[in-house]
C-alpha cells in the first residue's frame, strides 16, 4: 500500500551516473506560531545536494554545479528564500538508510533537522550565483513521520539502481509532526505537532520535470459533516515523467489517505486504469490548479488557489548547470477543496488549508 514506510528511498541516491550528473534533496515544510503574537507562519527547509563526483573544498557553480545547498525560507507577504552552500569535501553523508547529512551546523536525519542560514543584503547582491534573498533563519526540530506516500515499484530498488527515470519522488512523511523552534529574521516561532501541518518528501534524479506540479495538505475539514479530518492527508505530484528517451505526458502520482482509507491514482499501476486531466492558470493576483483523476472505481477532483503575494518564484540550478525553471511558483498557504467519489457517489467534499503548492514549466527561451 502507499502508506508503507520505506526509509531506504530516503537514503542518498547519488551513486553511479547520478554521482556525475544528479541531484538529491530532502524537503520539509510546516507551520509555526509566533511566540509573542500567536501569528501563524509557514516555513520550508531543504537539504539539496548535487554532482558529488566533481566536489571540491568550496562549492562549484559553473560550468556544472557541485555542492550542498541548504535552502530555507518562509511564505507570506514577507516571503523569501535563503541559500547557504558547502563544497562536497565539507559534507558528511551516510549513504545507507537511515540517512544522515551534515555540513557545519546544518544537520538532517529521519527524526531531527537543525541548522542556520544568514545572508546579508550586500552578499545577496554580490553573489547572483547563490540565487538567494537576504535574511536569516535558524531551526532545531524533531520529526515524527506519520503517513507516507510510497509510490510503489516506480521508485523501487531496481528502478533506483538502474536510474531509469529522470526524476524520482518519495514522500516518507506525507503527514509529519514537527516539534521545536524556528528563528526567522530574529523572531521566534514555536512549532507544535498539533498545528504544524507538516510534510516531508524527497526528489532525486538527473534533471527536473516540466511541467512540475505539487499539491499537498493535512489540514483538512469535511464540508459535509464540519468535522476536522485528523487522520487524513492528500498528496499530488508529477507532470511529465521521462524514462530514458520516453516522455510520459500529463502523468501525476496522487494519494488521499482519508480517515484510514486508501485512495490512490498512480499512473504506474496500469491495472487501475488511471486517467488524469489537470490545468494551471494565473490571474493578476492568484495562481489556480484544477486536477481530475479517475480509476475504475474512484475519482478525485482537486481545486486549489494561492495568492501570488504569499508565494515565491523558487530558484534551482539543474545538475547540468542550467536554470530553466524561471517561473516555478511555490507556496505553503494554498486553500481549496478536494472531492472524493467511489462508484459515482460522493464520499466527501473536503476543505483544505495550509496547502503546499507548486507549478512551473521550463522557460522556452533557455537552451537545452
Amino acid at each position: 500500500m502507499f502508506s508503507d514506510h520505506d526509509i531506504a528511498r530516503n537514503a542518498c541516491q547519488l551513486y553511479g551516473g547520478q554521482a556525475n550528473l544528479g541531484y538529491d534533496w530532502w524537503w520539509h515544510s510546516f507551520t509555526g506560531t509566533n511566540a509573542q503574537t500567536g501569528e501563524k507562519k509557514a516555513f520550508f527547509i531543504e537539504y539539496f545536494v548535487c554532482n558529488p563526483a566533481g566536489g571540491k573544498e568550496v562549492p562549484v557553480f559553473e560550468p556544472k554545479p557541485s555542492y550542498m545547498m541548504v535552502k530555507v525560507g518562509s511564505w507570506g507577504e514577507d516571503h523569501a528564500q535563503l541559500h547557504r552552500f558547502f563544497g562536497w569535501k565539507k559534507i558528511k553523508v551516510n549513504r545507507s538508510a537511515p540517512y544522515k547529512l551534515r555540513a557545519d551546523d546544518c544537520f538532517a536525519t529521519e527524526g531531527h533537522i537543525c541548522g542556520s542560514v544568514n545572508i546579508s543584503e550586500s552578499d545577496a547582491n554580490a553573489h547572483p550565483e547563490w540565487m538567494s534573498d537576504a535574511g536569516s533563519m535558524s531551526w532545531d526540530l524533531r520529526i515524527k513521520k506519520v503517513i507516507p506516500f510510497n509510490v510503489g515499484y516506480g521508485a523501487g530498488k531496481i528502478f533506483r539502481t538502474l536510474q531509469i527515470f529522470e526524476m524520482f519522488w518519495h514522500a516518507e512523511g506525507m503527514k509529519s509532526l514537527y516539534k521545536g523552534e524556528v528563528i526567522w529574521n530574529g523572531v521566534k516561532y514555536n512549532v507544535r505537532p498539533s498545528d504544524c501541518y507538516g510534510y516531508q518528501d524527497k526528489n532525486w534524479g538527473k534533471d527536473f520535470t516540466t511541467p512540475w506540479l505539487w499539491l499537498s495538505s493535512c489540514n483538512l475539514t469535511s464540508e459535509i459533516t464540519g468535522k476536522k479530518l485528523k487522520n487524513s492527508v492528500f498528496d499530488i505530484g508529477g507532470g511529465k515523467p521521462k524514462a530514458g528517451p520516453i516522455t510520459l505526458k500529463g502523468k501525476l502520482l496522487s494519494a488521499f489517505y482519508y480517515e484510514g482509507q486508501h485512495y490512490e491514482f498512480n499512473f504506474s499501476k496500469l491495472w487501475t486504469f488511471v486517467r488524469t486531466k489537470f490545468n494551471f492558470h494565473e490571474t493578476d493576483d492568484e495562481v489556480i490548479w484544477h486536477v481530475e483523476q479517475k480509476t475504475w472505481r474512484n475519482k478525485m477532483v482537486t481545486d486549489i488557489r494561492c495568492y501570488k503575494k504569499d508565494m515565491l518564484l523558487v530558484r534551482y540550478q539543474a545538475p547540468n548547470g542550467l536554470k530553466r525553471h524561471t517561473r516555478l511558483w511555490n507556496g505553503g498557504n494554498g486553500t481549496g477543496t478536494v472531492s472524493l467519489y467511489r462508484d459515482g457517489k460522493l464520499i466527501d467534499r473536503v476543505h483544505a488549508e495550509n496547502i503546499g503548492c507548486e507549478y512551473g514549466e521550463y522557460d522556452r527561451n533557455t537552451p537545452y
